[in-house]
């Protein structure tokens, strides 16, 4: 037989376990494969020692070498795509973009795909003898299921947007698709987070204590998780950083006993946030010190300190009997339980999951279904004069805007890194084809219109005799010691995910690097240097620092303009250092200037069309950053509003005549009230992932019709908003917002237009309500639709939300094609939550409305909605 590479890596792992004794050798009976695994993780767990069981508990745990027990490091990410890797994987829409396909199925398969090629890389890791290294292993720290009840939280984009249902329902099909069928072992393991009550503000988040009342707690914050849990058999949960009720999450006695460990009968694993247990100590001051923390901790059934810091304090706690050994038992079966149910300690021969072959990374179905999701994501929200679909044959379209020729913005965040990605620009350039002139001009950044026009020095700079910048990287943040790479680069152009391999064998984690060139100026007069950074940078001239945030860690961009004598040089040094996160280092060169929109519009008065790709970008919003520009703090937003230069920027192209179309790519909510009456067609995109420029081409040009649908609420303004402290759900979201929404959740429009009839309500025997309507493609354009069921409590006298989403589906309709669609409405459909936190059922009449939106949606949608009223006894 001929052994291919797809049968070489299981292979590898199968020779490697039987050589070094880790599942083979059956000197223990924790290796016996006849033993049920709570007999072996139970005779694991006897053979350690305290010391042994606490190094466990940590999320780098070590290797025991005495009981053949291999390292591994829990920590691993797969939000959207197997994250962080230094592998190139299949990167899908952002969170919320997946949201906005209220696609069940979809997510399955996405997750399905991404344990596969997360199998791939932890084979990969295996025959390298890396299981001790972060982003490897096969437990992922996904999905964020926190409800995104404020616009304005950075990491919302991380969510499956506002609505506990459609959280709940999405969350389960990634927890299933990710944790495959097999009845014995996992493909892997999924973790629900952030337990609970968690949604910002970011620089608030390891000290804020949140309280809310048993109602909003119930009908809001725990749906999705109790979903996960009791239902899909999530394999773990991350208790959150913030404080509930006074006590830190990670050790409160309401969220981690009384509900999560008692009532919904909880055996998974627990891992805290990471460096959350800190918190109790440094930020919440509810414990004195790590050992009073970390056993408080264990004793409320966290079993994972990410972070590796305060559960070094356990050994301590016991000794000072501030907690016992048998109580850390415990939490150390729970965690080799997850380890044998991965397969970890058998051969891959027993294992169906461990022989996944290497041909699953980036394959060609797993790229396809990216651009499936990305098409699905878009939304349509405006189309005045059906502006779009575009013509195709114009003659010259120009597209302007930040996130035209942005890679980063595509990607969102915790993300990994795609072999090939198409933005924006580049989608419309391919779809339009040669007979079509298509123009980039950035025009604006963000929030201000100074445009550094670039010119590349690259050619005028050498050294040691070799054209470009000596690179010469660490891995420790000070430069010391011997380098790990020494290489010569022609640009210094980098955006390296947490992870990621820099150069060499060094990975984007704690390290730094020097870049140094001489630059022969080729004229007199001067040049800007403009240097972006994610950590500590500094630029050096001719031995002076010029630019210097070395001590700090700002998402920073700074710039120094130096005058030049023609022939003279200039020793230019760089020098940076990455920690935790994403790691960005950039320099470009060139003029600055500030864009004159009306001499743009002049100059491109022969274009057929204008596309301006704006909005905001992960650069912007995200896990607690360093970012300051005007709109924008710490990772959140202190404006939903779009900011004005890109406003202004429309409001010039308007002026040509010519078709705008606004591209928004964002990951939250945007209030954009001129461009809703002004300019004629506007989609939402997000942060559409590895295809997301492909996808936008298709839509803007009609091969693909729009059918994504809002995850959450767009409002109009910041004075729709409450406090964003303020943790009630008074007036937060389509459920309970009483303003008029810019645009609701739910709502999106599409190329064709589609008719709802003939809506049946029959009551079953066993209370569930079965729901029949009737939905036809009125327009000339096939496409899919996105059939919406929301329930209205009429009983005045019972406290609910004003409307509730209860069910959904997407199906596909030619023109003229007509499909029955059928809901079944559980008791737990028609149920609401009292003052006390209790489930009960809906009595008196209620509302089914059935259509393409909410009901009552201001705006106008592709379909109408219909109704039908019930009366529950």
């Amino acid at each position: 037989m001929k052994i291919t590479r797809a049968l070489l890596y299981p292979l590898m792992i199968s020779l490697l376990l039987c050589t070094n004794g880790q599942a083979q050798n059956s000197t223990f009976p924790f290796q016996n494969y006849k033993l049920t695994f709570e007999e072996r993780v139970n005779d694991l767990v006897s053979r350690m020692t305290l010391e042994e069981k606490v190094s466990q508990m940590l999320n780098a745990a070590p290797a025991i070498p005495r009981l053949g027990v291999p390292a591994y490091d829990w920590w691993n990410e797969t939000l959207h795509g197997v994250a962080r890797t230094p592998y190139n994987v299949t990167v899908y829409p952002q969170a919320i973009a997946m949201a906005a396909t209220f696609d069940t199925a979809a997510l399955f398969k996405m997750a399905d795909y991404s344990a596969l090629e997360g199998r791939v890389i932890y084979n990969k890791a295996v025959a390298a003898g890396k299981t001790n290294e972060r982003y490897l292993g096969l437990t992922y720290w996904t999905p964020n299921i926190n409800i995104f009840r404020d616009p304005r939280w950075g990491r919302g984009q991380e969510t499956y947007g506002e609505d506990p249902y459609l959280t709940a329902m999405l969350g389960d099909a990634f927890v299933r698709g990710l944790q495959g069928n097999d009845p014995k072992y996992l493909k892997a393991a999924a973790c629900a987070k952030h337990y609970a009550v968690h949604s910002g503000p970011e620089p608030l988040r390891h000290v804020f204590d949140v309280d809310v009342s048993p109602y909003d707690l119930w009908d809001t914050y725990l749906p999705a998780f109790k979903k996960l849990v009791t239902a899909s058999k999530v394999a773990g949960v991350m208790c959150a950083y913030n404080a509930f009720r006074k006590q830190p999450c990670c050790a409160s006695d309401v969220l981690m006993t009384d509900i999560l460990r008692n009532q919904w009968s909880f055996k998974g694993y627990v891992t805290s946030d990471c460096w959350a247990i800190d918190d109790f100590f440094k930020n919440h001051k509810t414990h004195p010190d790590a050992a009073s923390a970390s056993a408080d901790a264990v004793f409320h059934g966290t079993d994972i300190d990410c972070g590796t810091a305060a559960y070094k304090a356990l050994v301590q706690a016991v000794k000072e009997n501030k907690i016992t050994e048998p109580q850390i038992d415990v939490s150390v079966k729970r965690l080799f339980m997850i380890r044998f149910r991965l397969g970890m300690f058998d051969p891959p021969s027993m294992v169906k999951y461990a022989q996944t072959p290497a041909t699953e990374l980036e394959a060609a179905s797993h790229g396809k279904h990216a651009l499936q999701m990305a098409h699905e994501s878009i939304v349509l929200l405006r189309n005045a004069n059906n502006t779009l679909p575009l013509k195709k044959g114009l003659k010259k379209i120009v597209v302007l805007g930040p996130n035209a020729v942005n890679v980063i913005a595509p990607l969102g965040n915790y993300n990994g890194t795609p072999s090939k990605l198409t933005t924006i620009f580049q989608g419309i350039k391919d779809k339009a084809g040669s007979t079509t002139q298509v123009v980039y001009e950035k025009a604006v950044n963000y929030t201000n219109n100074n445009v550094l026009e670039y010119d590349d020095i690259s050619p005028a700079c050498s050294i040691d005799g070799k054209p470009g910048f000596k690179a010469t990287y660490y891995n420790n943040r000070e430069l010391n010691g011997e380098p790990i790479a020494t290489v010569v680069e022609q640009h210094i152009e980098h955006d390296w995910q947490e992870g990621e391999n820099v150069s060499g064998n060094l990975r984007a984690n704690d390290f730094s690097v020097r870049y140094v060139t001489n630059y022969k100026a080729t004229a007199d007069g001067a040049i800007t240097f403009e240097v972006e950074a994610d950590d500590g940078f500094r630029f050096t001239i001719n031995g002076n620092t010029i630019l210097n945030s070395w001590n700090r860690k700002p998402r920073d961009i700074s710039s120094y303009t130096l005058t030049t004598k023609k022939d003279s040089v200039y020793n230019l040094v760089l020098e940076y250092w990455q920690g935790e996160g994403k790691a960005t280092i950039k320099m470009h060169t060139g003029h600055p200037g500030v864009t004159d929109f009306n001499a743009l519009v002049k100059k491109y008065n022969d274009a057929d069309a204008f596309i301006f790709a704006g909005g905001i970008s992960p650069q912007l919003e995200g896990e607690e950053m360093k970012v300051s520009d005007p709109g924008f703090k710490g990772g959140d937003r202190t404006s939903i509003v779009l900011p004005a230069i890109q406003t202004e920027l429309m409001k010039a192209l308007q002026t040509s005549g010519k078709p705008v179309v606004f591209v928004m790519m964002t990951g939250s909510a945007i209030a954009i009230p001129w461009e809703a009456e002004n300019v004629p067609a506007i989609i939402n995109a997000w942060y559409g992932g590895q295809a997301a420029g492909t996808a936008v081409a298709d839509v803007l040009f009609g091969d693909y019709n729009p059918s994504g649908r809002l995850p959450v609420t767009f409002y109009s303004s910041d004075n729709d908003l409450p406090s964003f402290e303020d943790y009630s759900m008074k007036n937060r979201t389509y459920r309970y917002f009483t303003g008029k929404a810019l645009y609701g959740f739910g709502y999106g429009l599409s190329y064709t237009t589609f008719r709802y009839d003939q809506l049946t309500t029959v009551a079953q025997s066993s209370k569930p309500v079965r729901v029949t309507v009737r939905v036809t493609n009125t327009g000339k354009t096939g496409g899919d639709e996105v059939v919406q069921l929301y329930v209205v409590n009429q009983n005045t006298s019972i406290q609910t939300s004003l409307k509730a989403l209860r069910g959904f589906q997407r199906i596909n309709l030619r023109p003229s094609e007509s499909k029955m669609v059928s809901f079944v409405l559980q008791p737990d459909d028609l149920s609401y939550v009292d003052a006390s936190g209790q489930r009960k059922p809906l009595v008196g009449k209620v509302q089914i409305c059935v259509g393409s939106s909410q009901p009552d949606e201001a705006n106008t949608t592709s379909g109408n909605v219909i109704k039908k009223e019930l009366t529950i006894k």
